[in-house]
């Protein structure tokens, strides 16, 4: 998780200086529903920012070329194995309506910069923030040996039953103390220290948790559903929807029956897909990166 000094409102920009999020503050990035693109890449628009906010990188050096969503005009997931490891990651908003901690769809009281990674705040949000960007890697090359990408539609399916990639989100609730984190941001992006690089320690403003006592800490699950091993259907009700339009959203009681062909290329259930977790819950804890 990096929180990082963008857009034009920075003070190493030009600008006044970017702003805490407020307690209480919420926000999304990316639509559970979504298969596929709507806009045209690079076009501009808030939506079609929000669309280019996902990005995912298939590594698949020394032997074979890489290949990264956004420079491959934003074709969805790729169709190979990622030899060296499949990088997702999904940008959010930086700018704020500064009135509304929260809207109704979690999105419309916050928008992106002009150019997503800087730029400009849109008038109607004027108020700077930090721009958090989150980033997991994967190790989809260990299920190599299962499927056959000459033969074989890409095997991995985000929890939702996207088989695209474009449903790829993640919710962001502020637990930050206000205080610190705005003393963090005025005064721990030094260049001449190490704080401009990032190193979390050298910010006097933070108390750092040793990583061990921090992993002890576990929420405990608020739903009671079997997640681990082999599932013969997704936790929840997701069936496959590879779109391109968007998904159908199904309660328990209407939940389509599952069903498969027995082949990658046309499963429509889950028995031969691989899911990877769709969603991120975002805490405003973790690594504090420029």
């Amino acid at each position: 998780m990096h929180y990082q000094h963008q857009g034009n409102g920075d003070v190493n920009n030009g600008g006044s200086g970017l702003q805490a999020f407020p307690p209480g503050f919420k926000m999304i990035s990316g639509d559970a529903q979504r298969r596929g693109r709507k806009f045209q890449l690079g076009q501009g628009s808030q939506a079609e920012l929000a669309e280019r906010a996902l990005e995912w990188d298939c590594l698949r050096y020394p032997k074979n070329a890489s290949y990264n969503s956004i420079r491959s005009g934003a074709q969805g997931f790729p169709t190979t194995d990622c030899e060296a490891a499949l990088i997702t990651r999904i940008h959010f908003p930086a700018c704020w309506d500064g009135v509304n901690l929260d809207s109704p769809d979690h999105v419309s009281h916050t928008a992106y910069l002009s150019d997503l990674d800087h730029g400009s705040c849109p008038s109607t949000h004027p108020v700077p923030l930090m721009k958090l960007l989150y980033e997991v890697t994967w190790d989809v090359h260990f299920m190599a040996s299962r499927w056959n990408a000459g033969k074989h539609l890409w095997p991995f399916v985000w929890s939702t039953g996207d088989t695209t990639g474009y449903s790829w989100h993640a919710d962001f609730q502020n637990g930050w103390d206000t205080n610190s984190l705005q003393n963090a941001i005025d005064k721990c992006n030094n260049g001449s220290d190490k704080t401009g690089y990032g190193v979390t320690e050298a910010c006097s403003f933070f108390t750092i948790t040793n990583s061990t006592i921090a992993d002890q800490c576990k929420q405990p699950p608020g739903v009671d559903e079997k997640i681990d091993g082999q599932l013969q259907q997704l936790p929840g009700c997701n069936p496959i929807q590879p779109g391109p339009q968007d998904s159908i959203l199904y309660s328990d009681a209407e939940c389509p029956k599952r069903t498969t062909s027995g082949g990658f290329g046309k499963c429509e259930g889950v028995g031969q897909i691989m899911s990877l977790v769709a969603a991120l819950l975002i805490l405003a804890t973790g690594l504090f990166k420029y």
